[in-house]
């Protein structure tokens, strides 16, 4: 069975919830949102990194920690929904551990983000037809590099035995 369960996908796709939900599910397990770890590394909100250093130094930061995590076992770790598109990222993932796509359509992502009631630096100021195009359009630019993982999810559909079960199986 594999030491490492890389979740990936849009924002607002899960991977927080499910990661939470997965570590409850096997014992001895941790989950490490990649966002959270950042900000304690950094003392900074993801926000705030943005702002004063702008996406690409953030960028830099998320793939360093990415690797800084991905050497630790028997972890369940939420990537940011952009993470798999720098760098070596999805190669990072995938040849440390089982990398699961959490795959939704762009109408479930819009119903999901507007409930949300966590802080997005990349949507802030967006809604209504505006932010379902951008989700859009987005989704389609990171579709290639998401689908590079081991495992493609209807996250939608599956129940966290179904994730059980995956996980257990690599």
């Amino acid at each position: 069975m594999t030491e490492r369960v890389y979740l990936i996908g849009f924002m607002g796709s899960g991977k927080s919830t499910l990661g939470r939900w997965l570590t409850d599910a096997m014992e001895g397990w941790t989950f490490i949102d990649l966002d959270h770890f950042i900000e304690n590394k950094y003392h900074k909100t993801i926000p705030q990194i943005f702002e004063e250093k702008g996406e690409t130094e953030f960028r830099k930061m998320e793939s360093s920690c990415l690797k800084e995590v991905s050497t630790f076992e028997k972890v369940i770790i939420g990537a940011g929904g952009g993470t798999p598109c720098y760098f070596d990222n999805m190669e990072v993932m995938n040849n440390t551990g089982l990398a699961i796509y959490l795959q939704l359509t762009p109408q479930v992502i819009y119903d999901r983000l507007q409930t949300s009631k966590n802080k997005r630096p990349l949507i802030e100021g967006k809604q209504g037809d505006e932010l379902l195009h951008f989700i859009a359009v987005k989704l389609a630019e990171r579709e290639d590099f998401y689908k590079q993982a081991k495992l493609i999810a209807d996250a939608d559909n599956w129940k966290v035995d179904d994730f059980v079960a995956a996980v257990q199986s690599h």
